[in-house]
């Protein structure tokens, strides 16, 4: 069994939440269990339906699939979300250049299968605080170039441009992560909303002084609008129960 709680929130400063969110604990499909984060970026409209509607698609694709490999399953439905989006974005003008962000994860026995593109987010918090997706940002490429440091990275005036979207291109680069779950790790998934709020001591402050799911992520966009809530925040919290922990 899991423990999760999930939370959008418009924030500040934005007239309409362009983030969308999904999870749940049951089957979908042949998964155990999927959890899905999506920062979606374009005009009033676009934004909106690009983040919805991949969601949408990926959902519909892993429930009606037969493939048992959580990595081909969630690529498939990536791609098919990203060649649907830009199929609508030659319909109408309103939609023309919109893309999202996603970040896709489910459990199965130990292991945590993640993908993403973009530059949302999934943390691992047990000790210390560990992201595992890599933001597909341009200011990331510059840190990896070495043309800036992570402290000057936080104030970068094109910190928000993303070099990776669904909807983006014909051609889509997944990034896909395997990882070994202890039974005290705690799962996060997040928009840009909260990174660009929060750096990550914070957050992991804010997760150990919680004392559940729900007032951990709860917590966690309080602070970020304190912070400033300039954009949309997405957050999920997933966390293996005592009974799962008992039997592993």
């Amino acid at each position: 069994m899991l423990k999760t709680f999930s939370i959008t929130d418009i924030g500040l400063k934005r007239k309409i939440n362009q983030d969308y969110v999904f999870s749940s604990e049951m089957q979908v499909g042949k998964l155990p269990n999927l959890f899905i984060v999506a920062d979606g970026m374009g005009g009033h409209k676009a934004g909106d339906y690009a983040s919805r509607e991949a969601t949408k698609i990926i959902v519909e694709s892993i429930e009606n699939s037969q493939e048992s490999s959580p990595v081909k399953l969630i690529r498939t439905a990536i791609e098919l979300a990203n060649k649907n989006l830009l199929e609508k974005a030659k319909e109408s003008e309103d939609y023309a250049g919109m893309g999202t962000t996603i970040v896709v994860a489910t459990i199965t026995d130990e292991c945590l299968y993640v993908a993403n593109v973009g530059d949302s987010r999934l943390y691992i918090i047990n000790d210390e605080i560990t992201q595992i997706t890599k933001d597909h940002s341009l200011v990331e490429e510059m840190i990896r170039l070495g043309g800036i440091d992570e402290e000057a990275a936080k104030y970068h005036p094109k910190k928000n441009v993303i070099t990776r979207a669904v909807g983006g291109a014909e051609e889509i680069e997944i990034d896909f992560f395997e990882i070994k779950l202890k039974p005290d790790d705690v799962i996060l998934m997040c928009s840009d909303g909260l990174t660009n709020m929060l750096d990550d001591e914070e957050i992991k402050l804010i997760i150990e002084k919680q004392r559940d799911v729900i007032e951990k992520a709860e917590e966690l966009v309080n602070a970020a609008n304190q912070n400033g809530g300039r954009d949309n925040i997405t957050v999920t919290i997933i966390e293996q129960s005592e009974t799962e922990r008992t039997i592993l």
